[in-house]
């Protein structure tokens, strides 16, 4: 009698890159909410991370994907780089992390 209908929710994935001056470090990670994830790297929430270690952490790119697996991609192609000369230019130019989406993942 009544048509069932399903709602899909669409959800978004972020790779995003911290950066802490009181280590002159980057952190690159993934995650479905920033803002929250900013908040947990700053609250050492997980006292005995690497995060816990560089408060504050400064929030330098956000990086949305369609799909968790494209994020966890992108992450793990900016760690494999191992190249602080690269995080500067993907924060200097976010449009090469569009070209490494499209090409190499």
């Amino acid at each position: 009698m009544f048509g069932a209908f399903f709602v899909k929710i669409i959800s978004m994935y972020f790779v995003y890159i911290l950066y802490s001056a009181k280590l002159d470090k980057y952190y690159v990670g993934t995650t479905d909410d920033v803002e929250r994830r900013l908040f947990e790297h700053n609250s050492k929430k997980y006292s005995d991370s690497f995060t816990s270690k560089g408060i504050p952490w400064e929030l330098k790119l956000s990086y949305s994907c369609d799909l968790s697996t494209t994020a966890y991609k992108l992450e793990k192609f900016i760690k494999r780089m191992k190249s602080r000369k690269f995080i500067h230019s993907i924060i200097e130019d976010i449009t090469i992390l569009d070209a490494i989406c499209k090409n190499k993942l």
